[in-house]
């Protein structure tokens, strides 16, 4: 594996998406872009919430990425656009502090947080002047990583446009850290996995130290990402954060029943204010009841699944794609019960999924909303896909609506790179 993300000369005449790109930057700013960076989204197969405790997960990047038209000047502004007309225009000086509003979760204040990060890492007073136009085919809120692959794009775009050079990992280490600019207490698999991503193959991802080790997957299934159309926006809410905190305080005190803030400060001796500075987040901070032993009964199964998991793909007994479907089934248990970051949607399109063929389903990312995995042999994903169609999405005109972009085929996809055109 190469050290730092590739450069890749193309011919973007060829490549059909990047072309209609290049012609919009033209269109919008009257130049051509210097170059183009793009960062995937991902699926998490197994190893829900526990990044952020330290334990290793074991995603795969998908083929849905973002992409940016780039073109560097001495302006003194960095222009942000998107082609999603959704999405405003943004412009933001390079001679002022990068401010990132954390209570108000717009699309350009994630570029930012990529922006500011690289800033930071190499004590940049002045970044060079940028014209960017970005393009993303992951769908938001859905739980495949499209904020975090905005972030990492932003973090390479930035670190290019400046003539710096990072490595992988430290891109992937600095894009987890910069994202908290925007609230989100992630523990790192998101950035980690759409810098370190190689085609073909899914990665266990550890941490302290970041390292990946691919992870091949079995012969004869496929795994299908099927969208429950209800959108979680991680910044916008607490939900996620609240899980993060129920964790750390875990660490330092358990038993089964729910805590109230008083008795954590008793049995940890440390003030109210304390508690509410070294434990909770900014968005947790109305919290009064924590439920750690449960958080922390799923965090310890789910990192034991994890490394099951790996030993199936790596050992490959009879019955394997049984056995790793089992793995599923046990985790979306465990995320729905224990976790609880399912919702009554996702919980319907596992129980769909299950019914119309696969034999592992699961949901994947953050929760509370978006994506389910489901793995599915090879000879019936024909079949499964038409009836999770029929009993899940046509029924209700939204969810047919978004059919085309919810429900598909997902391959083991290439890390973050700078492509150059020919």
């Amino acid at each position: 594996m190469a050290t730092n993300p590739p450069k890749l000369k193309t011919a973007i005449t060829a490549n059909e998406r990047l072309h209609n790109l290049k012609k919009t930057f033209e269109a919008k700013y009257g130049e051509s872009p210097l170059f183009y960076a793009c960062a995937p989204g991902r699926v998490n197969l197994i190893g829900e919430h526990i990044d952020y405790c330290g334990y290793s997960v074991l995603p795969m990047a998908i083929e849905q990425n973002i992409i940016a038209a780039v073109s560097v000047n001495n302006s003194g502004t960095i222009q942000l656009a998107n082609t999603n007309p959704q999405y405003k225009d943004f412009t933001v000086s390079c001679f002022e502090d990068i401010v990132v509003d954390r209570d108000n979760p717009k699309w350009y204040y994630y570029f930012l947080c990529g922006v500011k990060g690289i800033q930071e890492k190499f004590g940049i007073a002045h970044l060079s002047g940028m014209l960017c136009v970005v393009n993303g085919t992951i769908p938001p809120s859905s739980g495949l990583s499209s904020s975090s692959a905005l972030v990492c794009c932003a973090g390479l775009v930035t670190m290019e446009a400046n003539q710096k050079s990072l490595s992988k990992v430290a891109l992937a280490e600095i894009c987890a850290k910069c994202e908290r600019y925007i609230g989100t207490e992630g523990g790192g698999m998101d950035q980690s996995i759409s810098f370190l991503a190689e085609r073909g193959t899914a990665k266990l991802i550890e941490f302290q130290p970041l390292r990946a080790t691919d992870v091949t997957l079995p012969d004869g299934a496929l795994f299908v990402i099927s969208n429950c159309c209800v959108e979680m926006n991680k910044a916008a809410s607490s939900h996620f954060n609240i899980r993060v905190v129920e964790c750390r305080i875990a660490t330092k005190v358990l038993h089964p029943e729910p805590y109230g803030r008083e008795e954590i400060c008793k049995v940890l001796d440390i003030t109210s204010e304390q508690f509410s500075t070294e434990l909770l987040s900014a968005n947790t901070q109305h919290v009064t009841q924590f439920k750690l032993h449960q958080r922390a009964k799923h965090v310890y199964s789910e990192a034991a699944r994890v490394l099951q998991f790996k030993k199936v793909c790596d050992s490959k007994p009879t019955g394997s794609i049984q056995l790793l479907g089992d793995l599923m089934n046990q985790s979306h248990a465990s995320c729905r019960d224990l976790y609880e970051c399912s919702c009554p949607e996702l919980d319907q399109l596992v129980d769909i999924c299950r019914k119309s063929g696969a034999v592992g389903s699961r949901l994947t990312g953050a929760g509370w909303g978006g994506c389910a995995v489901s793995m599915v042999p090879s000879e019936t994903v024909e079949s499964f896909l038409q009836a999770v169609r029929e009993a899940y999405y046509l029924p209700d005109a939204h969810r047919a609506a978004m059919e085309k972009q919810s429900l598909f085929v997902s391959k083991p996809g290439g890390g973050a790179a700078v492509f150059l055109e020919e």
